[in-house]
């Protein structure tokens, strides 16, 4: 974005409310749709960095820049101008060709993903045409005016116009760890940095609690956080899947680089033409490199991104298909996963057990005033709508933290001012002082002897399943104005209020179905340990831990990942706790998932291997995350986990059949530079062969994957792929070396036939072996998809072909004899044969992956 916004003054919070307006143009309620098309393609869109897609022809082009690509095309012009015009013409057209290929169906995976993740895109509410509305983040402009509600991520620099009770956290741009309190009203020139503009919301902060109106100022690269982006964007940690890729690659580069040395040091040796020997050995370091892995690894992942879609689960970050699929551990709170998140409050007793309304109006009082997120027990609450609390006001509030775990308000009903608590028992317990015996006027010392009766019944409520508040008060000074934590002392315990939450159906299912296929369940939850451990009995969940925020607080990080690896009941947890946890298991290389929904999951999201939110989440919860569940449903999971490792399942098929393939018959032509007298291919034969084989793998990402490979997490192993390369590579040569010896001392071939007899041989093999390379198993058992094996067969057909075309005698090739394909037959059966037995004792003998 080009432009400085309107409004966009280095400090736009100094300036009157009304100068700003009048700068905007915004004097009304927000602006109509017309005027906000204007802006949008006057300001373009509120993004950092506004992604300028390239054209399609410079796209295709940026694909010729792969160094093998334009070290080949260099040494075919010097060809051309040597005379060789039609091998320059050939091989021009050939690498168009696979560039091609590997260009279209990349691209149309990459639109394919892009339509997913645009559909859970940030969204924001403004105000258009005097009405509320819902847009994508991306199209707001200078002079919208933004609803702001607990856990919105504010999308935009902007000035407050409204707030009630706002606090938002903008520890990305401040540093400062506390929530900060914004309000309406001028700052004046004494807020002269970000940190003093209580009046002023800026992008890529988030709000707390409370909400708050905000007229946008400034968008995109203009705001605050556009303006230090780049010192904040800071490189990921690779994932599992892109430190596979890495380490695969520099393995190939290596044997590339080794062969193509000692196939020029060999030709130099026998004094061989220097050009044709250099586009050889080019040609035999383009034909070993998976050149459509790219394109195998985009489409592959784009259609299993499409097939979760199906499954109503949303990709936004791609290699999270395969991550899911590798994760061995999921950790969850319990809430909406494990139990319906249908809650109800079911009791409200004081602190004697018996039923008391007093102690449901003061929940509902202190419910209906607080301006935090409305949790569901909040809103439970607030469905009883027969509780009068019309007489009374709110004068203060002290917000809810995960510290405290309980939050206060301050009220006046005219006749007394109470602050009153809500919050976790066991907290509001240690912070009261006395108990209602019997109402509000018969109040009672919460001695020792008492406080082991209101635990025991608190622990006999959590025994039966419920979740459980404490319910105090304390009677203030009528002129007090404001509430602090401090007030939050020798309080009046009132009573509880029990929560019926009742297990999800699916979930048990669900949770077998995860820990069958090697992903250990762990519940990671702020409810107390009574309550979880009765949701997991009601599941048929076997508790193997119970490890609480308390005790996590006292652990060191090695003691906590020790203990991490057998519990899987966190109890009591705080956000930063959560975190802790995570990162023990990720030490214990472990492959972690996180599920949260809140405004405190978000850190816990972002740390996982693989963050997973929903829907319904808050703002910066579903901007962590790297799947979003429309259905909060573990076993939504479950088949995300299976399709991510047939996802991986079908990429190994690609590297494994292109790596020992391409191996074996470039081991063949260098050692074949010892003991002919010519090239055993010419460089365009190579390039052909490699097309050839390139199409007939096309259809993998297709392709149906043995149920067997989706029993257990699976993780790119490089020394297993190297291994199995050299193994069935190896053997792939053995049938060549003879092709060689049938070819010069059977057929007594030239040049022209040792070259047509070799290629036709060593395109069979390796485009047929897929049939056996694909499946652990017996291949026999494990029927391909229909379009890969249609589109081998077909390759292979059309090599067998080539020689008796015009097109095979311009590339240098001449007929085969009838008894050559008899030869081939026998060969290629017994290759296949002993193929299948190596593949067999290679995972018996390197059973990891």
């Amino acid at each position: 974005m080009g432009r400085t916004d309107a409004g966009s003054s280095a400090r736009f919070w100094q300036s009157s409310l009304e100068s700003l307006r009048a700068e905007l143009r915004a004097e009304g309620a927000g602006l109509d749709e017309a005027e906000a098309a204007r802006r949008y393609a006057v300001y373009g869109p509120n993004v950092l960095r506004p992604h300028r897609e390239r054209a399609l022809a410079l796209q295709f082009l940026s694909r010729f820049g792969n160094p093998l690509i334009i070290l080949l095309l260099a040494a075919a012009t010097l060809s051309a101008f040597t005379g060789d015009v039609p091998s320059f013409v050939i091989i021009a057209i050939v690498v168009v060709l696979s560039v091609t290929l590997d260009f279209v169906q990349e691209y149309r995976a990459g639109r394919a993903a892009e339509r997913l993740k645009q559909s859970v895109a940030l969204r924001a509410t403004v105000v258009r045409n005097g009405r509320p509305v819902e847009i994508t983040a991306d199209r707001i402009v200078p002079g919208d005016v933004v609803l702001l509600k607990p856990g919105s991520l504010i999308p935009a620099d902007g000035r407050v116009i409204e707030a009630r009770d706002c606090f938002v956290n903008q520890a990305l741009l401040t540093g400062e760890p506390y929530p900060v309190e914004k309000h309406a009203g001028e700052s004046g020139e004494r807020a002269a940095d970000l940190n003093a503009a209580s009046n002023a919301v800026f992008m890529g902060t988030s709000i707390i609690s409370g909400t708050a109106t905000m007229l946008v100022c400034r968008t995109g690269a203009a705001t605050s956080l556009g303006e230090i982006s780049d010192s904040l964007v800071a490189k990921p940690p690779a994932t599992a899947f892109e430190s596979g890729i890495r380490n695969f690659g520099l393995l190939i580069l290596r044997l590339a680089i080794l062969m193509v040395l000692f196939v020029l040091l060999v030709n130099a040796l026998f004094h061989r033409p220097w050009l044709e020997s250099f586009l050889f050995a080019v040609a035999l370091a383009v034909g070993l490199t998976p050149e459509l892995l790219p394109m195998v690894v985009s489409v592959t992942l784009a259609r299993g991104a499409l097939r979760m879609a199906r499954e109503r689960v949303i990709v936004r970050r791609l290699p999270a298909v395969h991550d899911l699929g590798s994760m061995d551990v999921l950790c969850t709170d319990k809430t909406g996963t494990l139990t319906e998140a249908q809650i109800r409050l079911e009791k409200h007793l004081d602190p004697l057990g018996r039923d008391r309304a007093r102690v449901l109006k003061l929940a509902f009082l202190n419910s209906s005033m607080e301006t935090g997120l409305k949790n569901p027990l909040d809103e439970a609450i607030l469905r009883h709508t027969e509780v009068d609390v019309s007489g009374w006001r709110k004068i203060d509030e002290v917000q809810f933290d995960f510290e405290r775990r309980r939050v206060s308000v301050l009220a006046d009903d005219g006749r007394e001012r109470l602050l009153v608590l809500k919050g976790a028992c066991e907290d509001v317990l240690k912070h009261s002082t006395r108990y209602e015996a019997d109402g509000p006027q018969n109040l009672s010392p919460l001695d020792d002897t008492a406080r082991r009766g209101v635990t025991q019944r608190f622990e006999s409520l959590s025994r039966e399943g419920f979740r459980v508040l404490g319910i105090a008060w304390k009677e203030t000074a009528r002129d007090q104005v404001h509430a602090v934590v401090d007030d939050e002392t020798e309080l009046v315990f009132a009573g509880f209020v029990a929560f019926e939450d009742p297990p999800k159906a699916s979930a048990a299912e669900a949770v077998r179905a995860l820990t069958a296929s090697g992903v250990a369940v762990k519940i990671v939850t702020g409810d107390n340990e009574l309550v979880t451990e009765h949701v997991c009995a009601e599941l048929g969940l076997q508790v193997t831990g119970v490890l609480t925020g308390g005790e996590i607080q006292m652990m060191t990080d090695p003691a906590l990942a020790a203990r991490a690896e057998s519990v899987n009941l966190f109890c009591r947890v705080t956000p930063p706790q959560k975190n802790r946890v995570i990162h023990a298991l990720r030490g214990r290389r472990h492959v972690v998932g996180y599920l949260g929904d809140g405004i405190n999951d978000a850190p816990s999201i972002h740390s996982a291997d693989v963050g997973i939110s929903v829907e319904g989440a808050v703002d910066v919860a579903k901007e962590a995350a790297d799947l979003i569940l429309l259905d909060q449903d573990l076993g939504v999971i479950h088949r995300g986990v299976l399709e991510g490792r047939r996802t991986f399942a079908n990429i190994m098929k690609y590297v494994k059949m292109g790596t020992s393939s391409n191996f074996g018959n470039m081991f063949s032509m260098a050692g074949a530079t010892l003991i002919l007298p010519f090239l055993p291919m010419l460089p365009v034969q190579i390039l052909v062969n490699n097309f050839f084989y390139d199409v007939s793998e096309i259809p993998i990402p297709l392709d149906s994957v043995d149920r067997e490979y989706l029993e257990r997490p699976r993780h790119w192993n490089v020394s297993s792929i190297r291994n199995f390369m050299i193994v069935v590579g190896l053997v792939s040569s053995i049938f060549d070396f003879l092709t060689f010896y049938v070819m010069r001392h059977v057929f007594h071939a030239g040049e022209g036939l040792f070259h047509t007899g070799w290629f036709v041989e060593s395109l069979a093999t390796q485009v047929l072996v897929i049939f056996v390379i694909r499946t652990r198993g017996n291949p026999f058992r494990s029927r391909p998809s229909s379009i890969l094996a249609a589109t081998s067969l077909s390759v292979v057909a059309a090599a067998t072909l080539l020689p008796f075309t015009p097109l095979g005698a311009r590339l240098g090739f001449v007929p085969l004899p009838g008894l050559f394909f008899l030869i081939l037959a026998g060969m290629a059966a017994a290759y296949l044969a002993m193929v299948q037995v190596v593949k067999a004792w290679f995972y018996r003998r390197f059973a990891a992956e």
